[in-house]
């Protein structure tokens, strides 16, 4: 008896903050944490405590568990994606943004810039055009800060002509 109520007096003194974490599922390959609303199969946030993820938070449509649809990524760094998931990836219309200023307005395939889009450097410079696996690749505009413009075609990053 006395050990019962040590239990529940320690619980009611000092929350129950972690007491279930070990029960609630990470979401596939990610760290420990803590959900608010339904993050199986409806709305929900999910905040990590798992130490390499503390402090970031994913919100937004769940389907069996993971992110499908619209959600938000926070990372505690201050970096940000506003978008459409797949299966927990960013996949489809999204916007990253990070502290600095910077920020990528455009498609994604698989948490892979990939598709039609804009990148804005955090010192001015832009490019507009297609990007696949996060590099410039196809036909795109390439502006620098002091104005001169690079357009036509990009390859694995690099531009390698009109």
């Amino acid at each position: 008896m006395k050990k019962l109520l040590l239990i529940a007096f320690t619980t009611v003194l000092f929350g129950c903050n972690g007491c279930l974490e070990e029960a609630i599922p990470p979401p596939e390959g990610q760290g420990y944490g803590e959900c608010e609303g339904d993050c199986e199969n409806g709305y929900g946030k999910w905040t990590f405590t798992s130490k390499e993820y503390k402090g970031n938070t994913k919100e937004g449509n769940w389907k069996n568990g993971t992110l499908n649809g619209q959600g938000t990524y926070t990372f505690a760094n201050g970096d940000k994606y506003i978008g459409e998931y797949k299966d927990d990836k960013m996949h489809g219309q999204g916007t990253f943004t990070w502290p600095d200023g910077e920020n990528y307005v455009g498609e994604w395939k698989d948490d892979k810039q990939h598709g039609q889009g804009t990148y804005t450097y955090a010192n001015g410079e832009k490019y507009v055009g297609e990007l696949k696996d996060n590099m410039r690749h196809g036909q795109g505009t390439y502006t620098s800060v002091d104005g001169t413009v690079t357009k036509g075609l990009f390859e694995n990053g690099e531009f390698i002509g009109e």
